[in-house]
C-alpha cells in the first residue's frame, strides 16, 4: 500500500486519475517538461502516458505521491515518484515535477524528503538514483539539498544527465 505523507506545508496523496487534468496542465507548459522526452505535443498519447502511470502495479509501497497545499488542497502543486527506473527495471528511481507557479519555493525538496526517507526506511532499499539532466539547475539542487550523493554523468535518452544516488 502506498502511504500518505504530510508536511509542513504540504501534503501528498497516491496520485489518481482524477489528476490527470491537472498533470496534463502542468505539462503543456513547454518550460517544464524541457528536460524531459515524452508525448507531450500528442493530446491522446500524453492522457495515455499519464493514466498508465498512474495505474501500473508499482512494487508495494511505491508510485507517484500528488502533492498539494495542506491548507487548499486544491491546488495542484506537481508529483514525486519512487518507480522502477523507467517503470520496469530493478534500480529505483526517485523525481519530481511541479508546475512553474512551485518553482523555487522548496516545495520540490520538502515533498521529496518523506519519499526519500520512506525509501530508504521503511521499505530498506539498499539504493535509490536520480538522474537529472545536466542543464536541469533546478531539480540539481533538489537533489543535493535531499543529500543524493553525485555518482558522474551518463547518457539518459540521448542527454547528458548527472546520475545522484543515496
Amino acid at each position: 500500500m502506498q502511504p500518505t505523507f504530510e508536511t509542513r506545508r504540504l501534503v501528498l496523496l497516491p496520485r489518481t486519475l482524477k489528476d490527470t487534468d491537472d498533470c496534463l496542465v502542468m505539462d503543456c507548459d513547454p518550460e517544464v517538461t524541457r528536460f524531459v522526452d515524452g508525448p507531450w505535443g500528442d493530446g491522446q498519447r500524453h492522457r495515455e502516458f499519464i493514466e498508465s502511470r498512474t495505474l501500473a502495479l508499482y512494487p508495494p509501497g511505491m508510485g507517484y505521491w500528488t502533492i498539494r497545499n495542506r491548507s487548499d488542497a486544491s491546488g495542484f502543486l506537481g508529483w514525486i515518484l519512487l518507480i522502477p527506473t523507467h517503470a520496469l527495471e530493478p534500480e529505483v528511481e526517485i523525481g519530481w515535477r511541479l508546475p512553474r507557479k512551485a518553482w523555487g519555493s522548496g516545495i520540490a525538496t520538502e515533498a521529496a524528503l518523506p519519499v526519500l526517507q520512506h525509501a530508504t526506511g521503511t521499505l530498506s532499499l539498499p539504493a535509490v538514483v536520480a538522474e537529472i539532466d545536466i542543464l536541469n539547475v533546478g531539480s540539481l539542487r533538489v537533489a543535493e539539498k535531499l543529500g543524493l550523493i553525485r555518482r558522474g554523468e551518463v547518457l539518459n535518452h540521448g542527454r547528458r544527465s548527472i546520475r545522484y544516488t543515496t
